[in-house]
């Protein structure tokens, strides 16, 4: 791969496919990241179609080709360990954007892992403490009974249908939420799966990107560029643990920004530095989702700030692994 700045089109996801890709164009993108479905209304493909029709595929990558883009992921993020029906269907858009992928030639694909309930449970059950005694109970359970068993199946399913990389979203309320849960389901794939690095869920987390990316290295596969914001006063009051709803951007101890809102020019520098530390060279893709803002104007910024900030050039001098 070559580094490729791009968007999420979920970003906008009330534009039709090629008033997103135009917009795309328009802010001197080249990259494009299609949700397929899960949590995602997919608003831009419809998978049934793609995965049937030759004749749509070429047609989607004729309409990318057309405005000098290319397509660097798929997003099938979603629970597929959910213990109600929920988990069945995310599961099988996971396995079908792996068909999909295969199809199209797509080296990349965005998920996140999943969170499965404790032993009888309905709902996921994230576990953040570590007491009671039967919090850790359950989580050990909750990964050698459901996540590992879960991962290694659908690894080797796509090893059979795409050569895609799988790359995780380390996101709350998920098994997988920060560098040393995806290094364990990394090691415990046999190193099958990547890290999706997005800066946003670590920040408001507490946990420190740069940091991350310096940890991870060579896991970093993908990358979404999104940004947050700790609301100082409110956070200092609730910490960060919130439950209000996004749109309740004033009540919220953190929101979503677009970049360079929430964290400074300065910080999303360092962070580039940092990727090209680790010899990243893929796909760098906003995700917006800022409710402050009108999406267009939103993705706009983000796009400007990205293309100000990022590497994309490689180095004119011998580096060692760069």
């Amino acid at each position: 791969m070559t580094l490729t700045l791009g968007l999420l089109t979920d970003s906008v996801a009330h534009l039709s496919l090629d008033e997103t890709l135009d917009l795309v164009a328009e802010c001197g993108l080249t990259g494009v990241e299609l949700a397929t479905g899960a949590w995602s209304t997919a608003p831009h493909v419809d998978l049934d179609e793609l995965l049937a029709s030759d004749a749509a595929r070429k047609t989607l990558l004729a309409r990318l080709r057309d405005r000098g883009l290319t397509l660097t992921a798929l997003n099938c993020s979603g629970n597929p360990l959910h213990p109600g029906p929920t988990g069945p269907v995310h599961d099988e858009v996971a396995r079908r954007t792996m068909r999909l992928a295969g199809l199209l030639d797509v080296d990349r694909i965005v998920m996140m892992s999943g969170l499965p309930g404790g032993p009888g449970d309905a709902n996921p059950n994230w576990i953040t403490v570590s007491w009671p005694p039967e919090t850790t109970r359950i989580l050990e359970w909750q990964w050698e009974e459901r996540v590992v068993p879960y991962w290694r199946d659908l690894i080797a399913y796509r090893a059979q249908v795409c050569d895609a990389a799988v790359c995780l979203e380390m996101h709350a309320q998920q098994a997988v939420f920060n560098v040393p849960t995806l290094l364990r389901l990394h090691a415990e794939t046999d190193g099958a799966v990547a890290a999706n690095l997005d800066p946003s869920h670590l920040i408001w987390m507490g946990a420190d990107p740069i940091r991350a990316a310096d940890a991870l290295g060579g896991l970093i596969g993908h990358v979404h560029a999104k940004d947050a914001k700790v609301e100082g006063a409110r956070a200092a009051l609730t910490g960060r643990q919130e439950t209000l709803p996004p749109d309740r951007i004033r009540e919220r101890s953190w929101n979503y920004t677009t970049l360079g809102y929430g964290s400074s020019a300065d910080f999303w520098r360092e962070f580039f530095l940092a990727l090209r530390r680790t010899g990243y060279d893929g796909a760098i893709n906003i995700e917006h989702e800022d409710y402050s803002m009108g999406r267009e104007e939103g993705v706009r910024k983000a796009a400007e700030l990205l293309r100000a900030t990022a590497i994309t050039s490689r180095p004119d001098y011998e580096v060692q692994g760069i």
